[in-house]
């Protein structure tokens, strides 16, 4: 598992997105999981689906020849934990975290120049690596943000082998 951390605007889901593109074109089975602080609904009101989670489904599944997608509700209960998420994923080489900034986690921060906030390596010692646009004063290896391959190659040669998926 790799986390892809930073502060809003950052760059997080494009980096997120090209590190899932060259992991995958290594020929690594790669899942994501993406945390989002608000309210999330990928179903829209007036479908099927929509209707059966209104009507109270805990779960719904809608499937099609393509792909299909669980809604959970959570009907009150707690957010689930990051762990609780992987355990729902089928298996993987890699799974790529989106998000999840204070979970102890092996994690890449996403650092913008133009960002007026600290960086979060400051205070993380979950992160591992930095992408940057500048020349960044982290402790560990810095990336130009855009060197997909070698964020690539590094995450697959110093990543924790415990934090892989089965």
């Amino acid at each position: 598992m790799i986390g892809i951390v930073g502060w809003k605007n950052s760059g997080k889901t494009t980096l997120a997105a090209a590190l899932i593109r060259e992991l995958s074109s290594r020929g690594l089975t790669v899942n994501s999981i993406k945390h989002a602080h608000h309210m999330v609904d990928v179903d829209q009101p007036g479908t099927d689906s929509y209707k059966h989670r209104e009507a109270g489904a805990r779960e719904v599944i809608l499937a099609g020849g393509q792909r299909f997608a669980i809604m959970h509700e959570l009907r009150g209960a707690g957010e689930p934990t990051l762990e609780d998420l992987i355990a729902r994923l089928a298996p993987s080489d890699w799974v790529v975290v989106e998000g999840y900034k204070t979970h102890a986690h092996p994690k890449i921060e996403v650092h913008r120049q133009e960002t007026s906030r600290s960086p979060l390596y400051r205070e993380d010692g979950n992160i591992i690596a930095v992408a940057t646009d500048y020349a960044a004063d982290f402790s560990g290896p810095v990336f130009d943000v855009n060197d997909i391959t070698g964020l690539a190659d590094f995450i697959i040669n110093h990543a924790q082998p415990s934090a892989r998926q089965p």
